[in-house]
């Protein structure tokens, strides 16, 4: 499972004044269809002379088990709606989308897709925003898609880094308008294959074992590849220095997935360029992100 390559879209046709949200079907780089979700920003200013195309979109990637239409995910669309517009989609293997999940590997495709769709629609500054599992991949995501005058820097300051990455747009040519203007990780992990937790363990079982593919697929609506990946793909910590968009690293003190660690160890992977939020008393993902929390990351992401 690996490589990055460029997406297109189905149908990505809004009209200039969208009163509900209006969902489409993605087509990513590697020919997998992606259920998305376009919801308008409800702020009254939002749509300068009639039209998004003056206003910021946020992208929000789910964790592994959700969709689109997990209550956690349009919860967190309604409150960044009220400062921008919102596309929420699921991921390959989960929800509507077809395909199977890589687990956080070939899903940059899946949101490399969502953000050009953004841009198509006129959008001219893009917001990440990802959750444990869409935490790693909007890290990777901003690591592979760079803006051209950022590319060439990224590659003089990490060449060894920058190779496993391969060709990135800016540097190569390919890709345009599909990277992102600012990056939102929330319980990310830093590394790959960590067990040191029960639920990590859980979860290892679930998508390398037979009887736990077959309980992520009946049991939680998602499913997941059998192969292993070939190549590892970057790691989170090692694609964190080269994102040159800002990037917001969002984690509780309570969660039973990653430990604070993992956090700590993106936020130094960035030299100083990322801020990081320790939440306190805040569990896992989405679904322990309160309205506040949300509201504040919203703040951040697109200010007024």
């Amino acid at each position: 499972m690996s490589s990055v390559s460029e997406g297109r879209f189905l149908s990505s046709f809004v009209p200039s004044i969208t009163p509900i949200p209006r969902r489409s079907t993605l087509l990513t780089g590697d020919g997998v269809r992606i259920e998305a979700v376009y919801t308008p920003c409800t702020a009254g200013s939002a749509a300068v002379g009639g039209t998004p195309s003056d206003g910021t979109a946020v992208v929000l990637a789910h964790g592994f088990t959700g969709s689109v239409d997990r209550p956690a995910v349009m919860r967190a669309a309604g409150v960044f709606a009220q400062r921008a517009a919102v596309i929420t989609f699921s991921f390959r293997g989960h929800g509507r989308s077809g395909g199977r999940s890589t687990v956080g590997d070939r899903e940059v495709l899946d949101l490399a897709a969502a953000v050009a769709w953004a841009r198509s629609l006129g959008h001219r500054r893009i917001v990440t925003v990802g959750f444990s599992m869409g935490g790693s991949v909007v890290l990777r995501h901003a690591a592979l898609y760079t803006a051209p005058e950022a590319a060439e820097t990224e590659e003089k300051n990490y060449p060894a880094t920058a190779e496993r990455v391969g060709r990135r747009m800016g540097a190569h040519g390919g890709r345009t308008g599909m990277h992102t203007d600012a990056v939102v990780a929330v319980s990310a992990p830093a590394r790959w294959y960590y067990r040191g937790t029960a639920p990590m363990r859980r979860l290892h079982w679930v998508v390398t074992r037979p009887a736990g593919r077959l309980v992520g697929r009946y049991g939680f609506r998602t499913r997941i590849e059998r192969e292993d990946w070939d190549p590892v793909p970057l790691s989170p910590v090692e694609a964190v220095p080269l994102i040159a968009a800002p990037l917001l690293i969002v984690h509780g003190d309570r969660d039973p997935y990653f430990p604070l660690d993992h956090p700590r160890m993106l936020a130094g992977a960035a030299g100083g360029r990322a801020e990081l939020w320790l939440e306190r008393g805040m569990g896992h993902a989405e679904n322990a992100a309160d309205d506040a929390l949300l509201t504040r990351i919203a703040d951040w992401a697109v200010p007024a």
